[in-house]
């Protein structure tokens, strides 16, 4: 844009600022431009000269500096609490103890005192026979007849504020750390400053024109628009950014999964955070010495420490299951089941807690539900662990479930999550058989995402269940980091405006 068209497209305010500073030598304070060319308001003159420096009219440079001010001047009568030891003592012939400051000064105030005497090394503190006891130093005995830097700083400062380039950054820092003497206030200083553009544009014959910034109803009615003049509109100019106000990305992309489960037939289900281990455990047929058990991955509850088991009849099942295998045919695990074990209340781990909750009430077919919800390991925090996320978890029960039917549907759910290539390979998990490990290709690799299987007889017969019931896991937070390509597990949770802002709707 050359010098005519910008000349053209300058707005009253932005004439009147150009013309003030030069009245004013080219240089001056926004407060001095706002006296200096006749303006209503000082948010007239930043704004006018936010626009003359996106067009390269007008140099704004800010500097901010700190200034002090004393917050109570009784201060100075008291004394400061080193100070009114060292008088003590000097009084006691420049020894005494404890018990004298302790009568002479409040408890805070002896205590800030010893700190005091320390640091400036004005007196000793020493134990002798049981006593604490304060001598003077010769720094103490020469400050008697002296004021001290941070006393003669608070007097300046009782006088009126002073800028941080007028003081001594060590006595200040020290005045800082104490509470309630000094205040601190950051003050920015502005100055606008002619450019050579600037400068040209007034040669050019700069006037101030009143001017109309937009075309209403009422003048195109009645004619007005021909007796006013219209500002023009310049599609190049700058303006601000505006971010509409949106969902958080892991609402949205947890809103999309929901739309795509749902519209393949599932029910989304949830349950309690906090469950007995049988739920989370004993009832998936994992042995009670299973090592997820450990403090090290679960989270047990110290109050309530214990919850109740709801159906006599399952918890049976469960613990025949366990010692025996019941009538599945299955050895079971060979030890003698524990129900105080069974009882303890903990924070889930997973959220299969959900689907085989879910199969205990409804073991007839067809059951086809999903959750995505929150679980709880104890992990140690870093890019790719959390001590809380977010699960994923399925199932389907039906008379015809197949192992080739979970696979369809887990391809299927990945292929509308944007994932053209998905392939399984054998896992293991204790309560599914087969299992399988679930991976997708991403920019050229493959990556691991969840994992599924068929529950084994000893998961489904305590319940009844007499179909195959098909199961699969997925992590919540890895889909996300891939569609966002993060590294880092945190970036999803952490306060980020800016990345909010930008994150892409769609």
């Amino acid at each position: 844009m050359n010098a005519s068209e910008i000349l053209a497209g300058l707005s009253a305010n932005e004439s009147k600022l150009l013309l003030a500073l030069d009245r004013l030598h080219g240089t001056a304070a926004p407060g001095q431009v706002f006296e200096a060319g006749g303006f209503s308001q000082l948010v007239e003159v930043m704004n006018a000269g936010s626009w003359l420096q996106s067009k390269g009219a007008v140099a704004i440079s800010e500097v901010a500096r700190k200034v002090y001010s004393i917050k109570d001047g009784s201060v100075l009568q008291r004394g400061l609490p080193e100070r009114r030891a060292i008088r003590l003592l000097a009084d006691k012939g420049g020894e005494g103890d404890m018990a004298d400051l302790a009568a002479e000064l409040s408890k805070e105030e002896t205590s800030i005192a010893l700190g005091w005497l320390r640091k400036k090394n004005l007196a000793t503190i020493s134990k002798v026979d049981g006593r604490t006891v304060l001598r003077l130093t010769d720094d103490g005995r020469a400050a008697l007849d002296r004021p001290m830097a941070d006393e003669v700083l608070l007097e300046q400062l009782a006088r009126g504020e002073m800028s941080e380039d007028e003081l001594d950054k060590a006595v200040i820092a020290a005045l800082r750390s104490r509470q309630d003497l000094v205040a601190e206030r950051l003050v920015v200083t502005r100055t606008m400053e002619l450019t050579d553009l600037g400068r040209e544009l007034i040669g050019m014959g700069l006037e101030v024109k009143d001017e109309v910034a937009q075309l209403t109803p009422e003048m195109i009615q009645t004619g007005k628009w021909k007796d006013v003049q219209l500002r023009r509109y310049d599609v190049r100019t700058f303006a601000p950014a505006v971010y509409p106000g949106k969902k958080h990305p892991l609402t949205r992309i947890a809103d999309e999964m929901r739309a795509i489960f749902v519209d393949m037939g599932f029910t989304e289900i949830d349950e309690e955070y906090v469950q007995p281990a049988f739920w989370n455990m004993d009832a998936l047929f994992t042995p009670q010495d299973h090592p997820a058990r450990e403090l090290q991955d679960t989270f047990y509850l110290k109050n309530p420490c214990r919850m109740e088991l709801e159906d006599e009849d399952i918890i049976e099942r469960v613990c025949a299951m366990h010692e025996t295998g019941g009538d599945t045919g299955s050895k079971g695990w060979r030890y003698r089941w524990c129900r105080q074990e069974s009882e303890r209340a903990l924070l889930r781990t997973h959220t299969t807690v959900n689907t085989i909750r879910h199969l205990w009430r409804h073991p007839e077919p067809p059951v086809k539900v999903f959750s995505l919800s929150k679980v709880f390991r104890k992990e140690a925090i870093d890019a790719t662990h959390l001590p809380e996320f977010t699960q994923i978890e399925g199932i389907i029960m039906e008379e015809n479930a197949s192992f080739d039917m979970l696979c369809g549907v887990i391809k299927e759910f990945y292929r509308r999550m944007g994932f053209k290539n998905v392939r399984f390979r054998p896992g293991y998990f204790p309560y599914v058989e087969p299992g399988l490990e679930v991976e997708v290709e991403f920019k050229g690799r493959w990556l691991e995402l969840g994992g599924a299987g068929v529950f084994r007889p000893e998961v489904t017969a305590p319940f009844g269940v007499k179909h195959p019931v098909l199961a699969f896991g997925m992590g919540f937070e890895r889909l996300a980091m891939l569609r966002w390509d993060l590294k880092d597990l945190r970036d999803l949770y952490i306060s980020d405006v800016d990345m909010l802002r930008t994150s892409p709707i769609l």
